[in-house]
C-alpha cells in the first residue's frame, strides 16, 4: 500500500447487488422463526413507526474490568406501535417445492383504513370492497366454517392477516393500512386456527408479543438518495484535478476483453431506498401510551415525571401519543417509515443478548437545538416569566 496513489477498490459488499429501489415498501419477511408445537401460540412479528432518535444513560453490567460497573451513553431509536388488527388468516400446506396458501378466511368486518389498501384512490372509488364476502359470511356462514376446518385438518402453517392503524398515530398523515402476513408459531395446527380467530376484529398490542431486554430482528427499507455517481454510491477516490472530462469518474472500467463491462466495476445509478434486515437489536424499554402511562421517560435515577416525546416534539414526525418501544441504535428509514419487528431467528445465549437493561436516564430535550432543558416545566422556571406571557 506504500505507492498508492491512483488505486481504490470499491467499498461496499457485491452481496447487496442489485442497488436498486424496493418493490417492498413495508418489508418482506422472508423467513419466520422456526416452529416450537411445545410453546404456546404466539405471534412472531410487529409493525410499527420509526419516530426519531435519543440517547440513554446505563450501567454496562457486562464484559471483563474495563467495562463493568460503568456508565455508558448510547443512542437508540423510538418507534410508535399503535395496536394493530386481525382480519384474518391464510393456511399454507407444505409441498416438495415449498409452501403453497390452501385456504383464506378473513373477518366479517374490515374497518375503513383497511379497505383504503384495495383502491388506488379511495375517494373516487365505490367503496364496496368485502361487501359481498360479508354478506355471504353471514347468510352462508357454513362455507366459511367449512375452510376453517379445512386449514385445522390440511395445514402446516398458519399466518395471520394483520394490518396496522396509521391513523391512530398523531405523527402519521396516512389513512390507508399496512397489511401484513405473520406468521403464528407455537402448539398444534387446531391450536393456531383457534388463536387466530379469536384474534379476529380484536386489537393486538406490541407488549402483548415482545418484552424488555429482547433480542429482535428489524425489517424496512432505508432513505432513498436518488441517482449518485461513484464516489458517493461506492466511496472510490477521486481523479487528480487536470483530469479531462470529470474526477469523479472511474479512470478505468474494464480490460478489452472481455469485451463488456463486468458487474464487480463501480457505476453510478440508484443510491437508497434498499430493503434491508438488521438482525440482533436489542429492546431497552416498551413505553405505554400517553393516555395510560404519561410519565414513560422516568427512570429509578431519574424521576423527572416526562413522557419519552423531547420538548417541541420529535424533527419531522411530532408527539408519541399511543404505545412506543426503544431499539438500541439506529433503524433504516426515513421518519415515519413503517418497519417490521420480527422475533429473532436464533437461540441467543450470549452475555449481551440475556443481559438484563436498565436505564439510568433517557434524553427527552430539544431535537431541534441545543436541548438545554428536559421538560417544558424545567425551561420556565429557569426563564421564568417571558413576554409572551
Amino acid at each position: 500500500m506504500s505507492h498508492r496513489k491512483f488505486e481504490r477498490p470499491r467499498h461496499g459488499s457485491l452481496g447487496f447487488l442489485p442497488k436498486k429501489r424496493t418493490m417492498h415498501h413495508s418489508g418482506k419477511i422472508k423467513s419466520f422463526p422456526k416452529d416450537d408445537p411445545s410453546k404456546p401460540c404466539h405471534l412472531t412479528a410487529f409493525l410499527g413507526f420509526k419516530a426519531g432518535m435519543t440517547h440513554i444513560v446505563r450501567e454496562v453490567k457486562v464484559g471483563g474490568d474495563r467495562g463493568s460497573k460503568k456508565d455508558t451513553v448510547e443512542a437508540a431509536s423510538i418507534l410508535e406501535t399503535p395496536p394493530m388488527t386481525c382480519v384474518g388468516f391464510v393456511g399454507y400446506i407444505e409441498t416438495p417445492r415449498g409452501l403453497r396458501s390452501f385456504a383464506a378466511v378473513w373477518a366479517k368486518h374490515l374497518s375503513e383504513n383497511c379497505k383504503r389498501r384495495f383502491y388506488k384512490t379511495w375517494h373516487k372509488s365505490k367503496q364496496k370492497a368485502f361487501t359481498k364476502y360479508a354478506k355471504k359470511a353471514e347468510e352462508k356462514s357454513s362455507d366459511r366454517e367449512a375452510a376453517v376446518e379445512k386449514t385445522k385438518t390440511y395445514c402446516q402453517v398458519v399466518r395471520a392477516i394483520m394490518h396496522t392503524n396509521p391513523q391512530n398515530a398523531r405523527g402519521m398523515r396516512q389513512k390507508k393500512a399496512h397489511l401484513k402476513e405473520i406468521q403464528v408459531n407455537g402448539g398444534t395446527t387446531v391450536d393456531k386456527v383457534d388463536f387466530v380467530t379469536k384474534l379476529f376484529e380484536q386489537p393486538v398490542h406490541f407488549k402483548d408479543m415482545f418484552s424488555k431486554s429482547e433480542m429482535v430482528d428489524t425489517i424496512g427499507v432505508t432513505k432513498g438518495h436518488g441517482t449518485n455517481g461513484v464516489v458517493t454510491r461506492w466511496g472510490v477516490t477521486r481523479l487528480p484535478r487536470k483530469t479531462h472530462r470529470g474526477l469523479r469518474k472511474v479512470a478505468c472500467i474494464g480490460s478489452w476483453h472481455p469485451a463488456r463491462v463486468e458487474y464487480q466495476v463501480p457505476r453510478n445509478g440508484q443510491m437508497g431506498y434498499h430493503h434491508r434486515t438488521e438482525i440482533n437489536k436489542k429492546i431497552y424499554r416498551i413505553g405505554g401510551s400517553l393516555s395510560d402511562d404519561p410519565h414513560s421517560a422516568t427512570t429509578e435515577n431519574d424521576i423527572t415525571e416526562k413522557a419519552i416525546t423531547p420538548i417541541g416534539g420529535f424533527p419531522h414526525y411530532g408527539i408519541v401519543t399511543n404505545e412506543w418501544v426503544m431499539i438500541k441504535g439506529g433503524i433504516v428509514g426515513a421518519k415515519k417509515r413503517v418497519v417490521t419487528i420480527r422475533k429473532t431467528l436464533l437461540a441467543q445465549t450470549s452475555r449481551k443478548a440475556t443481559e438484563d437493561i436498565e436505564l439510568k436516564f433517557i434524553d427527552t430535550s430539544s431535537k431541534y437545538g441545543h436541548g438545554r432543558f428536559q421538560t417544558e416545566e424545567e425551561k420556565r422556571k429557569f426563564y421564568g416569566r417571558v413576554k409572551k406571557d
